[in-house]
């Protein structure tokens, strides 16, 4: 508690060197509330995207991954089926860029610095929000300063009615790919101000769906056109998470502990007719983690974070035919935050956030470096408003010390890098009401922000492409836009809201494998690359009233992008031999692999008493597979229709819901990623029962 002593002490100093107004008391309870549901003031100075409650229960979604593709400026990597891997792009800066956060605290992998959302099912999942650049807060570890963007994951809270103290809701899906997906979600009220709960799924697939398979000369002209059956895409997983969550006179606190176990197939590309491999992959992942935030004074609020995260992966490749491989690999994770918030005046809040982060990853591979990475992060960030005016502003210093554990083995440099940003959100006009409008003003909004991403484990040390000499990757990232929104009183239209952004991001260099030598085999990893990202978001959302109490609401999003590779050779850096393999003349000026010009989404869900109707539409445009923009890697536009309905029904304290899916309407045979064929149309009943 002395630094928390120490910073309120420093914080009081200035505010009396800044003014001596008088600060405006706060009832306790009010200022509880604040605490609790993080409504700070400055909270939306950028608002994010949010899909949460009734309205993301009813998306054809089966995990996180399938949520977060309805988000304007996102680019989801699928590699196909139940188990195949999902990682998620914002913007066109790269996966490693993107930070997501489970319960405000960010979920890691040092090794290859890629969170496969997959494994987060919607089940236990309360929200899912999206932050370019970084979340409107300055009340947070300094984690949550470090990434280009930021995916928020929030867990279901228990809420219990007047004189209940138990909540179960028990879930069954099953379907298409011989799915079968039980889970149970219970929670108990401890005492009035302590709750647990404790939620556990098991999932099953076999992963074998139908696909078509084309293969072009390369004049355009069909070669062959077939169908066949993904093999070796099946999964057996587990999940178990429970917690604690509290409340004090003045604050709160929560725990919890995560598990997830799985075993999975890996199909692999298809590619020059080879239609079933063999790999197999296990993992099991833990952690455990805690939070507590308390206000000390009127003026005063401090929070404390902590952390312990144990992953493994065991990856087997029995085809001797290629190269048999068995490696296992263990990654484990400390991490400490202390935050503390004053206000200065009742416009103008300060706060200073410290944290510390230890990774280690383990191997069987020969000559492994066995690395360790002690990261300290300190920010510094204000917060003001004034009148229609709000402002943040931060600054991220980021201190990185790099070892290793094998004897002989040579370690990266330590690396120090210091990062601002700036957020500025005005209001041109005074809220006010016209006719049957209740009007919440249009708003203005900017932002600058300058962030990295540091090499990871094995863009470092992996045997034989690692480089310990790579710098860190970075991005710099300008936005501007306005938001509207608008409550209509009367009308078939309750509510308007539009979001409209455009964008220029830099990311300089950028960590990209070229050849190594003459041998084509041979690779390594070089700060080489330079992208360039022009760019456009476009978002609405509107509730309207139908007949008969019926209510209809509807989300659009539309994404314009120009995302062009502009690497050039440089000197002895330069790839020798076989410059021309790579493509380096060739890419300069293209879009860069798998970003379309052009993509979108549309969802549309009617409640009717006890029917609701989902409709859903995601729409991703011509693209390239590589940045090379020849016809040869030219990939064809792609979309797909879902829908769901769902009827619930009242059996005294129960409450029961059936709802069957149909994802992929018109059966369309598409890749997410080349040569990784994704399922046609299929199908899901779920059955939910909560008590």
């Amino acid at each position: 508690m002395l630094l928390v002593k120490i910073f309120c002490a420093a914080a009081g100093l200035l505010a009396a060197f800044a003014a001596t107004a008088a600060h405006g008391k706060l009832d306790s309870l009010q200022r509880i509330e604040e605490v609790v549901v993080s409504t700070g003031r400055y909270r939306e100075v950028i608002p994010s995207q949010r899909l949460a409650g009734e309205k993301l229960e009813a998306l054809s979604s089966f995990s996180v991954a399938d949520a977060i593709r309805y988000f304007a400026g996102v680019q989801l990597k699928d590699y196909g089926g139940v188990g195949g891997l999902k990682t998620v792009d914002i913007r066109s800066m790269g996966t490693n860029h993107m930070g997501v956060f489970y319960d405000g605290i960010q979920l890691g992998n040092a090794q290859n610095g890629q969170v496969d959302l997959g494994k987060f099912s919607l089940d236990n999942i309360e929200e899912v929000s999206l932050y370019n650049g970084q979340k409107s807060e300055i009340f947070q570890p300094a984690k949550d300063f470090g990434s280009a963007g930021t995916i928020y994951l929030r867990t279901r809270r228990p809420r219990f009615a007047a004189g209940k103290r138990t909540n179960v809701k028990a879930t069954l899906r099953t379907g298409s790919f011989d799915l079968s997906n039980p889970s149970v979600l219970w929670e108990q009220k401890v005492s009035s101000r302590i709750s647990a709960s404790l939620s556990a799924e098991y999932i099953y697939a076999s992963g074998r769906y139908r696909f078509r398979y084309r293969k072009l000369r390369g004049d355009g002209s069909v070669a062959w056109d077939t169908t066949a059956v993904r093999q070796n895409g099946d999964i057996h997983a587990t999940r178990v998470e429970g917690g604690f969550n509290g409340y004090l006179p003045q604050g709160k606190w929560h725990a919890k502990a995560y598990f997830y176990s799985s075993e999975k197939g890996i199909p692999g590309a298809v590619i020059n007719n080879v239609w079933k491999r063999s790999q197999r992959q296990w993992d099991k992942n833990f952690f455990a983690q805690g939070s507590f935030q308390r206000q000390l004074s009127e003026r005063c609020e401090v929070m404390l974070s902590a952390k312990y995260a144990d992953d493994g992966m065991r990856y087997l490749n029995p085809d001797t035919t290629l190269m048999y491989i068995d490696n296992t690999f263990r990654q484990q994770e400390l991490y400490a935050s202390l935050a503390g918030k004053y206000a200065i005046l009742p416009q103008w809040d300060v706060s200073f956030s410290t944290d510390y982060q230890w990774n280690t990853l383990s191997a069987n591979l020969t000559d492994f470096a066995y690395p360790q990475r002690s990261t300290a992060l300190a920010a510094a960030a204000t917060a003001f408003e004034w009148r229609r005016l709000k402002a943040q502003a931060s600054m991220l210093g980021t201190f990185v010390l790099e070892r290793t554990a094998r004897t002989g083995s040579r370690t990266a440099k330590d690396k120090q890098e210091y990062t601002p940003a700036v957020f500025v959100s005005y209001q041109p006009f005074t809220a006010g009401k016209a006719g049957s409008v209740n009007l919440a003003p249009l708003r203005l909004r900017a932002f600058y922000k300058r962030i990295f991403r540091m090499p990871t484990f094995n863009d470092l040390y992996y045997t034989d492409i690692g480089n310990i000499s790579l710098h860190p990757e970075y991005t710099t990232q300008y936005n501007a836009g306005l938001q509207y929104e608008a409550h209509y009183v009367r009308g078939a239209v309750e509510r308007l809201n539009v979001q409209v952004d455009a964008y220029y991001n830099e990311v300089t260099d950028k960590i990209v494998a070229i050849p190594k030598g003459n041998g084509q085999y041979r690779w390594m990893m070089m700060n080489l690359g330079y992208v360039e990202i022009r760019g456009v978001d476009v978002s609405g959302q509107a509730s309207w009233r139908l007949w008969r109490g019926a209510m209809l609401t509807t989300s659009l999003s539309y994404t314009f992008q120009k995302a062009q590779e502009l690497t050039k050779p440089a000197g002895s850096e330069a790839p020798t031999g076989n410059s021309g393999e790579y493509g380096w003349q060739s890419a300069y000026g293209g879009q860069i692999a798998y970003i379309p010009w052009h993509n979108g989404s549309l969802i549309a869900n009617a409640a009717w008493q006890t029917w609701d109707l989902n409709y859903s539409f995601i729409y991703v445009g011509e693209r390239y597979h590589n940045s090379t923009n020849i016809r040869a890697n030219h990939e064809q536009p792609w979309y797909t229709h879902d829908l769901t309905l769902g009827k619930t029904f009242s059996f005294r304290a129960a409450k029961l819901k059936i709802s069957a899916e149909v994802n992929n309407l018109l059966n369309q045979f598409y890749d997410v990623v080349l040569n990784y064929p994704m399922p046609g149309r299929n199908y899901k009943v779920i059955v939910k029962v909560e008590v």
